[in-house]
């Protein structure tokens, strides 16, 4: 029992050391956050290709940061109106219907009522958001003055279905539907089913359902080729599944899915005691159709070794309570608790054979019965 304590006690020791010290002096560069978003960048990127950029203006303005959206979407209105303003002031300018030229009493105006610059941008963003306060209106003596009337109203709306359409479409994409899924915090490796598996808790934080939901995984490390070529970055496909398999999920409540570690497994070859010395990122991508809107999204998170817990399985967080209703409690949501478990996969599946082969019987062809007859040599 004493030393069933000391070797636990050895155990969480050793793991702090390395989490803590081991982890401040080496932080490992991650391509994925916990959150989802992707740490990399473009550099030495010709200015032909940062054109195409603009090409796509739709893509791009949806893009972009809330702050830099306002900042687009305040200047197209502003800027319209001002340049329109500055037009209407041209107009009544060449046409001599401003107060410094004397214009006469009897004389009509292109436009009523514009006296300045000031009077002609109020007219500009009356024209353009069809205030129309019948004060300043235009009249029928220019017809340069109806042209820009009608050329205003119709880039007036194309601005107003353009920016608008893209704050609607900023606001309603399933990204934010994304941020109500969320994974554990780490990741661990247990016996499940008599198998060595890697186990990873999800849960959806909405009533409503993600339909048509598939999971899966990639494992990223760098390898070197036999030719001798360094990849970084290095994808290899890891499969995740539920009970029910790793698609259409029903994901009512919180699951927990699970990747076999057998021979086929990257897995394999490591051992709990070389886990932390590994070098590799593990994504995992959940994508699925919200019900709602039907819009697709896809949720993504990453583990690195030292979030990985070997010989720890979840606490149980589904229970059934007295008015027969199933209650989540997500304060145990990250909760793990230690179990036995082997050090490595290897180690599983020998011993596993070896039990096997203990169980099986074997047919010896070199094998003979002989019978002995028996004397009894015993004089009495």
């Amino acid at each position: 029992m004493v030393r069933a304590l000391t070797e636990r006690m050895f155990k969480h020791l050793r793991r702090w050391f390395v989490t803590h010290i081991f982890g401040r002096s080496r932080q490992r560069a991650r391509l994925v956050s916990k959150d989802g978003r992707c740490n990399i960048e473009f550099g030495n990127v010709d200015a032909q290709s940062r054109f195409i950029f603009f090409v796509d203006i739709w893509t791009t303005v949806l893009d972009l940061k809330w702050r830099y959206k306002m900042t687009v979407f305040i200047t197209a209105f502003l800027g319209s109106w001002f340049l329109f303003g500055l037009l209407w002031y041209v107009v009544a300018y060449v046409h001599k219907d401003l107060p410094e030229f004397y214009p006469p009493d009897n004389r009509t105006p292109c436009v009523e009522n514009v006296n300045g610059m000031t009077s002609a941008f109020l007219f500009s963003l009356e024209t353009q958001v069809t205030i129309g306060y019948g004060f300043r209106f235009v009249t029928e003596q220019c017809a340069t003055a109806i042209f820009l009337l009608i050329f205003q109203s119709i880039l007036g709306v194309i601005i107003n279905s353009f920016m608008c359409g893209a704050i609607l479409a900023k606001i309603s994409r399933p990204k934010k539907r994304a941020k109500t899924i969320t994974f554990s915090k780490n990741a661990v490796i247990s016996k499940r089913g008599g198998k060595l598996c890697l186990l990873i808790r999800v849960a959806n934080l909405r009533k409503s359902l993600l339909i048509g939901s598939h999971i899966y995984g990639k494992l990223l490390k760098t390898t070197i080729t036999p030719e001798g070529e360094t990849i970084i970055l290095d994808q290899t496909n890891i499969n995740f599944v539920v009970d029910a398999g790793n698609e259409n999920l029903f994901f009512i409540s919180p699951l927990t899915i699970y990747h076999v570690i057998d021979h086929n497994s990257p897995f394999f070859h490591m051992a709990a005691e070389t886990l932390s010395q590994q070098d590799f990122e593990l994504v995992v991508f959940l994508d699925g159709t919200v019900e709602s809107t039907s819009a697709t999204c896809q949720v993504r998170t990453s583990y690195v070794p030292e979030e990985v817990l070997w010989g720890y399985r979840f606490v149980p967080i589904v229970s059934k309570t007295k008015e027969g209703k199933y209650r989540v409690d997500f304060h145990n949501f990250g909760k793990t608790v230690e179990v036995e478990t082997p050090h490595c996969a290897m180690c599983l599946y020998n011993e596993k054979d070896a039990r096997a082969r203990m169980k099986r019987g074997y047919d010896n062809p070199n094998f003979v019965l002989s019978e002995v007859d028996e004397t009894d040599d015993t004089q009495m």
